[in-house]
């Protein structure tokens, strides 16, 4: 992450912090939606972490890494809302309550979606997140291994695990 002090950099060009907003907005949901496997919870991760980029924004001095920084924060959001979320389960008992489905959900989810996140669901964490930074971020196994903090042969592996794992799962259903 390129923080710093006002002081240590007077020159830097500050990020257009709502030029960022709109170009990464759906990207970062779209990301945080194949972490946490909720659009809502999704939203409420990037709303987050693009709140504490705003607070930050003056203080980045490389434009560039703007995006790197959002990526993390919103995996790290995601982590987070996990980690809550089983606690919450695990504390609170279950209350029987009908759900509706929205009414565009036919439209935003077909038969075979909901079969691949049911095994995405089904993967270690660190796999999990490897395979929706590399197929729904498009990011490279350098930039995925940047944004979790491990070794790009630990993405290659986790990668590879992963695919093993959901071709044995899924078997010929997709």
């Amino acid at each position: 992450m390129a923080v710093g002090s006002a002081a240590s950099a007077p020159n830097a060009a500050t990020v257009d912090f709502q030029a960022l907003y709109q170009a990464q907005w759906w990207p970062m949901v779209r990301l945080a939606t194949g972490l946490v496997d909720d659009v809502a919870s999704a939203e409420d991760v990037v709303q987050d972490a693009f709140s504490a980029m705003y607070r930050r924004v003056d203080q980045l001095r490389d434009h560039s890494a703007a995006v790197g920084y959002l990526r993390m924060a919103v995996v790290n959001a995601a982590r987070s809302a996990l980690r809550r979320r089983g606690v919450a389960r695990r504390h609170l008992r279950p209350v029987s309550m009908e759900e509706a489905e929205p009414a565009d959900h036919a439209t935003m989810r077909s038969v075979e979606h909901e079969l691949a996140r049911g095994a995405l669901r089904g993967l270690p964490d660190r796999q999990r997140e490897v395979l929706t930074l590399r197929y729904l971020a498009d990011l490279s196994d350098e930039e995925i291994a940047r944004t979790l903090g491990i070794g790009e042969g630990g993405v290659r592996s986790a990668a590879s695990r992963g695919l093993a794992t959901l071709r044995r799962t899924l078997g010929g259903q997709l």
